[in-house]
């Protein structure tokens, strides 16, 4: 019969061996864990200087009198290549802002970041943000059009 015994310096090669693994398991962990609690910031929180969840006294305030006026919604023209629809809760507070733009569109990256745009079949362009810790969603859309308009639309979460 063959018997195997281990040296010293092969139990000890093992049991450092072992603690390794679970050191880098316990790393890779905890940085997982450091990673899901560092949300990403927004980038895009407000436009010109309406942020939602503003009174819409102080949105009008802020961007004058609305073409169209109503307790849900006001729309904006603010040049013959930007429009704006903000729209209200039931305690007139704002809930979601949409700026339509044929030309002078923030650069994608300044709204939704670096990552990639997904193009759609059509050609159109898109990207979406959610911010779970801030309680909205901000996205980026571009149309394929001859002359494209791009969308930007923020959004409280529900």
């Amino acid at each position: 019969m063959i018997e195997m015994r281990y040296t010293e310096k092969q139990r000890i090669g093992t049991i450092e061996l072992t603690y390794l693994l679970l050191g880098a398991l316990l790393l890779l962990l905890l940085g997982a864990v450091a990673a899901r609690g560092q949300a990403q910031q927004p980038l895009y929180r407000e436009y010109r200087g309406v942020r939602l969840g503003m009174p819409a006294a102080e949105v009008r305030a802020r961007l004058g009198e609305p073409v169209m006026k109503s307790n849900e919604q006001d729309f904006y023209v603010v040049s013959s290549t930007e429009t704006t629809q903000i729209a209200y809760d039931a305690f007139q507070k704002v809930m979601t802002i949409s700026t339509d733009y044929t030309a002078g569109a923030p650069d994608y990256k300044t709204v939704v970041g670096d990552g990639m745009l997904l193009q759609r079949p059509d050609g159109s362009l898109f990207r979406m943000m959610q911010y779970q810790s801030e309680g909205f969603w901000v996205s980026y859309n571009k149309s394929a059009a001859v002359v494209p308009v791009v969308t930007i639309t923020m959004q409280l979460m529900k």
